[in-house]
């Protein structure tokens, strides 16, 4: 099998795998539900909120996802049985991507790997919502390149996407597929396109999360699988140190 440190590039998932996307959809429709009560489960509203994410992504696959948010928050309150927002709260709801949080380990470990690898975002997020998150959420932090659904037409796991991502690489840097990492948490939206894009993956795992984890018949994908996003930062750093197993 391959070593983490044969590869040249990762390619990041950023929402769930770099950021909290759970507990800062979670705060923003809080901040968005008008003082109401929400009489559902946390898990709930994600699950809800992901089936309807992924009914929005492949009806409007042109629509910046900020704008798409804001789409999908009418149709979330209906399904959480709110009042209906007014389209200010929904652009409100939309525009909170750079507010959300990053997980803990996440700003140490893309510092620690940036020193081995080239970092590449292929996210389903617009260029806007990114930018903030990047000066926001993961300070000092610099990619080598940002490739978002806005560039590209469609959203993952739309096959384009990868297709898009490996002909970047190609033209920018003469890098091959077999080169190049995808790094991620969702099964669904990176895992499995990846794979059939013929590239290997690390799973970062984010222990109790919702959204994502659905691939086709319950399988899981990965070639290296980490809780943490500082795990594999732990493991790339002791296969350079020669310590591997």
């Amino acid at each position: 099998m391959a070593k983490l440190t044969s590869f040249k590039i990762l390619s990041f998932d950023t929402y769930g795998t770099l950021i909290d996307w759970e507990g800062g959809i979670l705060t923003a429709l809080s901040k968005t539900s008008q003082g109401q009560d929400i009489p559902f489960s946390k898990s709930d509203i994600l699950r809800r909120f992901h089936t309807l994410e992924k009914e929005y992504q492949s009806r409007y696959p042109n629509v910046p996802y900020s704008q798409l948010l804001a789409k999908v928050h009418p149709a979330l309150s209906s399904e959480l049985n709110l009042r209906a927002p007014t389209e200010d709260t929904s652009r409100q709801f939309g525009k909170s991507v750079g507010s959300w949080p990053a997980f803990p380990d996440t700003v140490e470990a893309l510092k620690r790997l940036q020193k081995h690898f080239k970092l590449l975002v292929l996210s389903n997020t617009d260029r806007a919502s990114f930018a903030a998150t990047n000066s926001i959420q993961l300070p000092g932090v610099e990619f080598d390149a940002v490739l978002t659904a806005q560039d590209i037409g469609s959203y993952k796991p739309d096959k384009r996407n990868f297709e898009y991502l490996l002909d970047f690489i190609h033209q920018q840097w003469g890098i091959s597929k077999d080169e190049v990492l995808q790094t991620a948490q969702s099964q669904f939206h990176d895992h499995y396109p990846a794979k059939d894009a013929g590239l290997r993956s690390a799973w970062i795992v984010r222990p109790g999360a919702i959204m994502g984890e659905q691939g086709k018949k319950g399988e899981e994908i990965w070639d290296w699988k980490f809780d943490t996003l500082g795990e594999m930062a732990d493991a790339v750093e002791e296969e350079a140190r020669g310590n591997s197993p």
